[in-house]
């Protein structure tokens, strides 16, 4: 057998989770640091960045476009070249299994002149991009894409920048993020005023860090109850010196594992709360969930607290879809906590589930069958029905969850682990590196204290 193949690790229920303890930075908020900080003229300091291979495949694109980024113990340093001032590559830019890095990258080069192309690894380029080459196409960048049978735009795609750009009116037909990040950053260097209408409220962070690096940007809500975000290019940026909080996302595993687990009393430190990312947090406690937020401050203009959790018997509930762009990335641990409660948990509006670094609601509905979860797959759900706290079958011999490359299916079934009745097996927990670096160590450290 290969050496490198990786090989199945299990976990299995070891007794309750105490202590304190705290979580790598926000890989949201890691990405846009890097990246505005890359187009400030002057220094820039980040401390608490999230070194995960996601945020890494970020750094390294930027380097390879001019910006200077070094690390000296948990300092990074970035030295940006102004917006307008990023430099041809010298090879294709190496995205890893990084939608994220990919996407708004694909903004940041779009009003440059310079052409890059994007590759990455077989999950990555599974991923559609036409989400964001169609707004990008409108400010006349010219994009050119895989195509796939199903008429999919896939990496590798190569984007030729066009300085200057046409600045744009463009309303969200989906709620994301990630696009919405990537017309902002297409805007910095686009003349003009640069427009976006959000029907449905996303994470905020790429507006509230681009004010803090003095662009000229405002939202409003208009007469239909959208938000329609305004940027004025060509902006100057100027340098900062960020603290990047704990990554509620990661948060959100070491949370439902707390909530699952008899005798769990945990504190999570130092985890932002962002409204537009708490809503798994909301969720659970809707649930019956013993969670509560203390110190809470403010923290490089993002709300941040200490995040205590004891164990809880969960009851299910119908989760509202409109909640859905506040929690995405956290819905596969959610369907564990559903799994564990009492009575049905239903889901909807969750399309964008199957467009993850795997189909998300498919691989989660395979491993929870097998470990005896009864569940319906609808389109854009599932219906659960929880085992009143019991721990999770299986069958008489370990289970083996496959997680299709995706740590946050990973992450989700380790988790499920310390709630069976003999633990079971996670056939590749290597993509964790992407997000939550030590997240094995972390789970260890609390079974233990």
């Amino acid at each position: 057998m290969n050496s490198n193949t990786p090989q199945p690790v299990t976990f299995k229920p070891s007794g309750p989770l105490t202590g304190k303890i705290s979580v790598p930075g926000d890989k949201s908020i890691s990405h846009r640091a890097l990246i505005l900080s890359a187009l400030a003229v002057g220094k820039s300091r980040i401390t608490g960045l999230l070194e995960g291979e996601d945020v890494l495949a970020t750094a390294a694109a930027l380097r390879a476009m001019g910006a200077r980024i070094e690390k000296a113990g948990d300092v990074w340093t970035v030295y940006g070249v102004g917006v307008g001032g990023l430099m041809q590559p010298d090879n294709a830019l190496e995205m890893g299994n990084s939608g994220t890095s990919t996407r708004l990258l694909m903004g940041l080069v779009a009003s440059h002149g310079i052409t890059a192309t994007f590759i990455g690894d077989a999950s990555l380029t599974k991923r559609p991009m036409g989400r964001v080459i169609d707004p990008l196409s409108q400010m006349g960048v010219d994009i050119q894409a895989r195509e796939t049978s199903d008429h999919k735009s896939c990496l590798p795609l190569t984007v030729r920048g066009l300085c200057p750009a046409i600045p744009i009116e463009y309303r969200l037909p989906v709620a994301s993020a990630q696009v919405k990040s990537a017309i902002l950053l297409a805007g910095l260097n686009t003349p003009g005023i640069t427009r976006i209408i959000e029907p449905v409220l996303t994470r905020d962070h790429s507006e509230t860090m681009l004010k803090g690096f003095g662009a000229e940007i405002s939202v409003e809500t208009d007469a239909e109850g959208c938000r329609v975000i305004s940027l004025t290019g060509e902006a100057e940026l100027q340098p900062q010196k960020i603290k990047v909080p704990g990554d509620p996302s990661s948060a959100a595993f070491l949370v439902v594992a707390a909530l699952i687990v008899p005798g769990s009393n945990i504190v999570i430190e130092n985890v932002g709360i962002n409204p537009t990312r708490s809503g798994l947090f909301e969720v659970l406690q809707t649930m019956g969930g013993d969670i509560s937020f203390k110190k809470k401050r403010t923290v490089g203009g993002e709300p941040v607290a200490d995040i205590y959790v004891k164990h809880s018997s969960l009851t299910g509930i119908d989760v509202p879809a409109n909640i859905a762009p506040s929690m995405i990335d956290e819905f596969p641990v959610l369907f564990i906590a559903a799994a564990m409660a009492s009575g049905e948990t239903t889901t909807c509006g969750l399309h964008e589930l199957r467009v993850k670094e795997s189909d998300r609601l498919s691989q989660m509905a395979k491993g929870l069958a097998q470990l005896g979860v009864k569940l319906t797959e609808k389109e854009d759900g599932m219906v659960i029905e929880g085992s009143g706290g019991k721990p999770l079958s299986g069958g008489r011999t370990k289970p083996v969850i496959e997680t299709a490359l995706d740590h946050r299916i990973a992450m989700s079934f380790a988790v499920a682990g310390l709630a069976t009745k003999s633990g079971l097996a996670i056939d590749d927990i290597t993509p964790v590196q992407t997000s939550f670096p030590g997240f094995q160590e972390l789970i260890t450290a609390l079974i233990s204290q």
